[in-house]
């Protein structure tokens, strides 16, 4: 972020747009990386276990550049950009914390309650494990925290129950259709025509992330007392942009921190570096 805020002020661009496409820049995508560990058989591997917990660190990060979005496209000055953010952190903060709670509580008991010992199907527990993740999901955009990081955390909660595999193996089935509408989603986002007359700014510009990405991150490894091979797959690891960044370009883009041009540019980067 402080690298991309500088370049762009040396650039003559708004230091506020180059922050976010810091921000956007630094989120790998821990889906693709997850599929990617274990094909390879990488998970136990020590870059293995650090890319992984980098993710993990990366995805619980989003809340707090959600609140950081709107001090970036703020108007109404510097103050009330800060109290804005600190509001977010505490509603994040309050959020997290009456999860939690309820992942001790309440949340075993109902998934529980909704197994039927004298049925072979689950349908009741698959219905009712996808209606709490929309209800929580639901609860996360009403308090401006999005509908994506609702769905994260409530994730994270039903994992630390007893029923985390059972939940995980009744929503298998239906985890493609969500994928698909995602997908399907985003590639109804994308201008061939943009792509087809800037392709060549696409493909140096998805370059340049990779390289520069490995580079710092490989450093950074370097700097902590790794290894050249384990800071430089850690690198590689985390060098295409995340799923994450998707949320974040349409949030800011509602905030106009971003223009039209860069918003696309940043779209397709993203899907070609995930490729």
């Amino acid at each position: 972020m402080c690298l991309s805020g500088i370049t762009a002020s040396l650039c003559g661009g708004k230091p506020s747009e180059g922050v976010f496409v810091g921000a956007f820049l630094s989120v790998s995508s821990t889906a693709v990386v997850l599929k990617f560990l274990m094909e390879r058989n990488s998970m136990s591997a020590l870059h293995g276990q650090v890319t992984i917990g980098t993710l993990i660190l990366q995805d619980c990060a989003v809340g707090l550049l959600f609140a950081l979005l709107p001090v970036l496209g703020g108007t109404s000055g510097v103050l009330q950009g800060v109290m804005y953010m600190t509001k977010s952190l505490v509603v994040l903060v309050a959020f997290l914390a009456v999860l939690s709670i309820l992942s001790r509580t309440c949340v075993p008991w109902f998934l529980k309650l909704m197994i039927s010992p004298s049925s072979q199907t689950n349908e009741l527990y698959q219905l009712a494990s996808v209606a709490f993740c929309l209800l929580v999901a639901w609860c996360s955009d009403k308090l401006g925290l999005s509908l994506e990081l609702g769905s994260f955390a409530v994730g994270v909660v039903i994992s630390t129950t007893d029923l985390a595999q059972h939940t995980l193996e009744q929503v298998e089935p239906i985890r493609n259709f969500f994928a698909a509408l995602f997908l399907a989603n985003i590639g109804m986002l994308i201008h061939i025509h943009f792509l087809w007359n800037h392709v060549d700014i696409l493909v140096a510009s998805v370059l340049l992330v990779i390289v520069i990405k490995t580079t710092v991150v490989a450093t950074v490894m370097k700097g902590f007392g790794y290894s050249n091979k384990t800071s430089l797959l850690v690198g590689m690891s985390l060098a295409q942009i995340g799923e994450f960044a998707f949320v974040l370009l349409n949030r800011a883009s509602n905030l106009q921190i971003i223009e039209g041009k860069l918003y696309l540019l940043l779209l397709l980067g993203t899907t070609a570096s995930a490729w």
